[in-house]
């Protein structure tokens, strides 16, 4: 069960906390009541949109990106906020599921499945996520495990896109 923190108020952050924050939430989706991991991930979805016509590499640049600067915007936000994993903070999120999209196959069932995936090995939370989330420092840890997540998404995609029972499902 989540905690529910109080946000600071919006005049006593300065301008790079604002900039953390407005990243870290992912332009809102954060704030959704009850399944901010699920918004979060959805959020993705425009930018996974834009890039993925540039090709797996543009893609690729984009995770290492958001992971960049989602590590800064999540250490920001767990130093303001006061806690170790802030449940409002979904840039994270963004990453990983990017990373599971850099192995799906272009259309929409290939990004439904990697969305699935994503969040499914995000819930589950299997080596090295769980270690991730509990022993590496604020950002790094809230960053990392959706990170470690995405590569178990990113992986089983690519073995099902082997079994040809499977692939058809996902081209």
């Amino acid at each position: 069960m989540s905690v529910k923190v109080p946000l600071p108020a919006w005049s006593s952050r300065t301008s790079s906390e604002k900039l953390a924050h407005v990243l870290g939430v992912w332009f809102g989706c954060g704030h959704m009541p009850g399944m901010p991991g699920h918004t979060g991930t959805a959020g993705a979805i425009p930018l996974y949109l834009l890039v993925r016509p540039h090709g797996l590499l543009a893609l690729a640049a984009t995770a290492a990106v958001v992971t960049a600067v989602g590590t800064w915007a999540a250490n920001v936000e767990c130093r303001v906020l006061k806690t170790k994993d802030p449940q409002i903070v979904v840039i994270d999120e963004v990453a990983g599921v990017l990373i599971t999209w850099l192995a799906a196959p272009v259309g929409w069932k290939g990004t439904l499945a990697g969305f699935l995936l994503f969040r499914l090995f995000d819930q589950f939370k299997p080596f090295p996520s769980r270690w991730a989330e509990r022993n590496l420092p604020s950002g790094w840890g809230v960053m990392f495990d959706d990170v470690f997540a995405g590569m178990w998404g990113a992986a089983t995609l690519l073995v099902a896109l082997r079994v040809p029972a499977l692939a058809r499902f996902l081209v």
